[in-house]
């Protein structure tokens, strides 16, 4: 089999998990890396050396002083890129590589603001190449299991539910003053993860109405944080309904205000019965269901395989698709329309009202049963 392969533009933090999970897929190689951190690259490269990257399979760049990429952009065996950038530069990073002719893959969110993310989705369909957006958690055997028994009725018409992401946030991490900056925040940062896995198991939304809060304007973090004081730059309580086109009403809370809570990440509630939807910032379990004469919630098993760490698996897909022609499954329009709904929640609370989604997207298809490990289609 070919390989398709792919360059990775950011080399940070994310980047290994991409690095590691990528080496299970069958169809895919990640050549090379550039990174803006002059031999970062190389290093991340040394750091996985046991699997399979070295100076002869991944060649490193360092990025230009203006952070564009030209070297690693001029690859010529290089078909698709990683963008794995903080959040300001996913926009910026994803038309540097459109404009190079190669397809691009970014890490969530799909842009910090709606229209640097509509001018990326408007060259891609003006070059004729794909554009994919993480999260790609919703394509992991607990969210593909949740799917599937939304579809095959076992909890009937959905009619509403909740998704809680509550904590205090990385507020001690070094890099904590990063999460609490524009861009990211709990929801920018979080609710990639939490509305996505909504709009796969519901379809798109149509309205939200929402209340933001900033409580404080500065934090104080670990030993390690620089600065260790710090100044608050975005909302970070923000709680709201999303209502969706099938009509189920979702409350949803995202939030770096909460000390502890005792919520399951997110619970759907149907006309026959309710749905513990495991964390849709992983791959695996617990599902879990209630019919009317069960006693408890029942534990359903996992079909779909992915239950583990496979980051990566949405760049894969859209490999495959770019072969077959079908659509990818984590594409931009389904990306683009998460942001909508999470711009639309602080958008709702300065304007006191409701807000209507103006984009819409398809759910993505469902995984296949029974795929081997490394396979994405039948």
């Amino acid at each position: 089999m070919k390989k398709t392969k792919l360059g990775v533009i950011g080399c940070g933090m994310i980047s290994g998990a991409y690095l590691k999970a990528a080496s299970r897929f069958r169809n895919i190689e990640i050549v090379a890396g550039s990174d803006i951190v002059p031999g970062r690259a190389a290093a991340k490269r040394d750091e996985f050396k046991e699997f399979g990257y070295s100076e002869e399979t991944f060649r490193a760049y360092d990025a230009n002083p203006d952070g564009t990429n030209a070297e690693l952009l001029s690859d010529p065996e290089i078909e698709v890129v990683l963008n794995l950038t903080p959040p300001k530069q996913h926009s910026r990073v994803d038309l540097e590589i459109l404009n190079a002719g190669k397809h691009a893959y970014s890490e969530k969110p799909f842009g910090v603001n709606l229209e640097d993310a509509m001018k990326v989705m408007k060259l891609a369909e003006e070059k004729n190449l794909r554009c994919g957006c993480a999260p790609d958690t919703f394509l992991g055997g607990g969210q593909q299991t949740a799917r599937k028994l939304i579809d095959d009725g076992w909890i009937g018409k959905p009619l509403a539910g909740t998704a809680l992401v509550m904590g205090r946030g990385p507020e001690k991490w070094p890099q904590a003053p990063f999460f609490f900056d524009y861009g990211a925040g709990p929801m920018l940062d979080l609710g990639p993860y939490y509305i996505t896995t909504l709009v796969n198991m519901l379809g798109p939304a149509k309205r939200v109405t929402a209340f933001t809060k900033k409580f404080d304007d500065m934090r104080t973090g670990g030993p390690e944080t620089q600065p260790p004081v710090y100044p608050i730059n975005v909302t970070t309580h923000l709680t709201g309904v999303i209502e969706f086109e099938c009509g189920a009403l979702i409350t949803m809370i995202s939030s770096f205000d909460v000390w502890k809570h005792g919520h399951c990440p997110i619970e759907i509630y149907g006309s026959e019965g309710s749905l513990q939807v495991p964390d849709p910032n992983t791959f695996g379990g617990p599902v879990r269901v209630f019919r009317k004469g069960y006693e408890d919630w029942q534990d359903v098993p996992m079909p779909f395989g992915y239950t583990d760490n496979s980051r990566s698996i949405g760049a894969v897909d859209m490999v495959n698709a770019i072969k077959s022609g079908r659509p990818h499954r984590a594409n931009n329009k389904l990306a683009y329309h998460v942001l909508e709904i999470m711009c639309s929640f602080d958008k709702s609370s300065s304007a006191g009202r409701p807000v209507d989604i103006e984009s819409t997207c398809e759910r993505p298809a469902p995984l296949p049963l029974g795929l081997d490990d490394g396979f994405l289609d039948d």
